[in-house]
């Protein structure tokens, strides 16, 4: 007996059902990307709104601090009575931090959700630049002659593609200074002596440095 053939052949697909498939996968795809992408904006929004709020209650605490200390801010006040300014002018942020504790509620807030490098501390005890995500300015131990200075913000420069190594630096208001690719991607945030968070690129970070005054900005870079 010989075998029965089927009838029915497996027919290749054409032209058209190739391409039909191919529009889906490449829609598909953008779908897909474009979904990634507006997660990945949408995180780092809250990752800079978040930093926004850490420096803003940061700024508040020099406020408080400084008001009980004789309208002078912890760099401008000796170790010995209770401030950070030798300390600081090594270039050591941790002191002016630990002396303002009871300013800042808890040491979450000297942490930037968008610096990888870092980790949040829990507790003051123990806080060391692997928990601070903020520089300190040395040389502002007030804002009676101008609510513009620089009193702290993200620790990510760069200068000719170069990051800035913790410690006392000194940057003078023509250094070709920029916000690097890490934290907020080529931005970063400055928080003023007036209590405003300033959200800065990189073209108008030097306009701040110059609108301080100040020949050298000197900061303490954790």
């Amino acid at each position: 007996m010989k075998p029965r053939l089927s009838k029915n052949r497996s027919a290749a697909m054409t032209l058209f059902e190739v391409g039909v498939v191919i529009a889906i996968v490449m829609i598909l795809a953008i779908l897909i990307l474009h979904t990634s992408w507006r997660l990945n904006s949408a995180q780092d929004r809250a990752r800079r709104i978040n930093c926004v709020n850490n420096l803003k209650q940061t700024g508040l605490a020099y406020r408080i601090w400084e008001g009980d200390h004789g309208d002078i801010y912890p760099m401008g006040v000796s170790v010995t009575n209770g401030g950070s300014r030798e300390m600081v002018a090594t270039g050591s942020v941790v002191q002016t931090f630990l002396v303002m504790s009871d300013e800042l509620g808890t040491p979450k807030i000297l942490y930037c959700p968008a610096d990888s490098a870092r980790t949040p501390a829990t507790a003051f005890a123990g806080l060391d630049n692997s928990n601070i995500s903020y520089f300190v300015a040395v040389d502002v131990t007030n804002d009676a002659t101008n609510p513009q200075l620089i009193f702290s913000g993200d620790c990510n420069f760069e200068i000719g593609g170069v990051p800035v190594k913790p410690g006392l630096r000194s940057f003078w208001t023509n250094d070709p200074i920029v916000w690097s690719a890490g934290g907020h991607v080529n931005r970063g945030n400055l928080g003023l002596a007036d209590g405003s968070v300033q959200v800065t690129t990189s073209r108008s970070l030097r306009d701040y440095f110059q609108q301080t005054g100040l020949a050298t900005n000197r900061f303490a870079i954790p």
